[in-house]
């Protein structure tokens, strides 16, 4: 696989792959991907956001430029399984890498794009980051709930979103091209993934709302969030994440803080019911939750079946320990950078499990290793 992309989308979605046991091939600018510059780091080039996208790839310096950058790209391509590039529909067409022009040497090849927006609307060709999407997305609006105004997510959300349907996608084409038959073609095709078609979709499966029928027959929005209830509840020293679903969970909950009446009460018997007036159930919850301390809560939810959780800080979760007890964290000793964490990828497959079996690379480290394999 060629990796053509940068900063968080592509290279998130290129680690994906290599962790089930892609041949991921970086190819990088003389300058190296962006986020080699960005967060702490020990070394200059190995920055915390690079590496913590990039592992499970070999590193190859192309400048694409040049016209000589361009032919070895092309022979490696003719080779290639699957390319995957984040550049613009006009300007890889102008260094030659438009699909047609791959596949002419490669009809086999998997050819993914990931851009902003699909190129046949009013937007296409426009540069997009994370942040431009969660604006039209509608995403960042949601956070007037919380926020008081429109915020961004605090999480690069759409460029992560995003990567996850651009790996699904190459293994479907990858699979459809191994199930077709000889005289059916090279089996190739080009792949886009858009990021805010993508993330629209993302956002609609709760928030569509009563926009799901036409005419529309209510109003958009996923009620519980709409009303800003759906939130951690403060105790009487600190927070605690409390969440009665189904019926019989709110019938436990109302037994747990001795609230006879509310179990009774048709407004809370039913999920009908509840999301009638599912502000006036948040509130009552949350005066109930507001009684006790977090110890009194996580004795008393903990031999419930309702979901609960306790709070945690960024910091929390180096030593989680039901993240300690799965292996999440990855330890890894690095040549160059010392003793590196790095999260596991997180899918369970045990005939044929993900691995970290190269660390980042340093800018260029596989570019003499790569080309001698493919002839150059």
């Amino acid at each position: 696989m060629l990796d053509l992309s940068s900063v968080i989308l592509g290279p998130m979605a290129g680690q994906y792959l290599g962790d089930m046991g892609a041949d991921v091939i970086k190819i990088e600018g003389p300058e190296g991907d962006i986020t080699r510059s960005i967060g702490p780091r020990r070394s200059e080039g190995m920055g915390a956001l690079f590496m913590a996208n990039n592992r499970n790839k070999r590193s190859v310096v192309l400048d694409l430029k040049t016209a000589d950058g361009q032919a070895t790209l092309r022979k490696l391509a003719s080779r290639a399984d699957v390319l995957l590039h984040s550049i613009r529909t006009e300007a890889a067409a102008r260094i030659g890498l438009s699909y047609a022009a791959l596949a002419a040497v490669n009809p086999r090849l998997i050819y993914c794009q990931v851009s902003g927006f699909a190129d046949d609307g009013p937007y296409g060709g426009r540069p997009a980051y994370d942040d431009i999407i969660q604006a039209l997305s509608g995403l960042a609006t949601l956070q007037k709930i919380a926020a008081g105004e429109p915020r961004y997510v605090p999480s690069i959300i759409a460029d992560k979103v995003t990567a996850v349907h651009a790996a699904y996608a190459i293994a479907l084409a990858l699979f459809r091209r191994e199930r077709m038959r000889v005289g059916q073609g090279g089996g190739g095709q080009e792949v886009v993934v858009p990021m805010l078609e993508t993330i629209v979709a993302f956002n609609m499966h709760e928030h569509l709302g009563g926009a799901v029928f036409e005419p529309t027959i209510g109003r958009m929005g996923y009620e519980p969030i709409r009303q800003g209830m759906r939130r951690p509840f403060p105790t009487l020293d600190g927070f605690v994440c409390v969440l009665p679903y189904t019926d019989a969970h709110w019938r436990k909950f109302f037994e747990l803080v001795a609230r006879p009446d509310l179990a009774a009460d048709p407004g809370f018997a039913t999920m009908r019911g509840r999301q009638a007036d599912i502000g006036r159930v948040y509130a009552e919850m949350g005066r109930e939750v507001a009684k006790r301390s977090n110890a009194e809560w996580r004795a008393m939810l903990g031999g419930t079946d309702i979901p609960n959780a306790v709070l945690n800080d960024l910091e929390d979760l180096l030593d989680d320990p039901h993240l300690a007890a799965t292996g999440f964290w990855q330890m890894a000793d690095d040549p160059g950078e010392g003793l590196l964490r790095l999260p596991a990828n997180p899918i369970r497959m045990p005939a044929s499990p993900p691995s970290i079996r190269r660390l980042p690379p340093r800018l260029g480290e596989h570019t003499a290793e790569v080309l001698a394999e493919n002839g150059i």
